[in-house]
């Protein structure tokens, strides 16, 4: 059973997943509407995965007898600058999430809870990789400044990325 304090973080976690989906959804549609379908689909994945991520938590809660309890979602950005911007924002975001998955952490290790702690180690390990995944992104838009020839290739490759449920495979 979950204690208290650790119920209500992983409820808020789920909610903090979710908004993420729906903002790399926000900024998938922002990539269509400029004609930029590689980016717009690296966007989509985005949103699959971190839906992945609210359901891997929820069902955790579930099976440690904990009560879901879902939460309205504030409104993510609809509006960006630049490629340039939006990445940026995608870099700041996962940065949150990082130090949200660790305060995880610290709360499990605090309630002694080897089980949450234990279960959360993915999403550290996750949130390496996402972090790392949009820095590589943003260092080759700033390299290009963002435009020209170079968002053209960088667009293409991008179109190549497909979703894989990497939390069934870590079950």
């Amino acid at each position: 059973m979950l204690k208290e304090k650790m119920l209500n973080a992983l409820n808020d976690q789920i909610n903090a997943e979710q908004y993420s989906a729906l903002m790399y959804l926000s900024m998938s549609a922002w990539f269509e509407e400029k004609g930029l379908p590689g980016f717009a689909n690296w966007m989509y994945v985005q949103y699959q995965e971190e839906l992945t991520h609210a359901n891997k938590i929820f069902n955790y809660v579930n099976e440690r007898s904990g009560r879901v309890k879902l939460k309205a979602i504030e409104q993510m950005p609809t509006e960006f600058d630049s490629v340039i911007d939006v990445v940026e924002k995608t870099l700041e975001h996962e940065q949150k999430v990082t130090a949200m998955i660790d305060n995880l952490v610290d709360i499990a290790a605090e309630e002694r809870d080897h089980a949450t702690h234990s279960f959360l180690q993915w999403f550290v390990d996750e949130q390496v990789e996402e972090e790392a995944n949009v820095t590589e992104i943003l260092d080759n838009l700033k390299l290009i400044e963002g435009k020209g020839n170079g968002i053209f290739m960088l667009d293409r490759e991008l179109r190549q990325r497909t979703f894989v449920d990497e939390t069934q495979a870590a079950e």
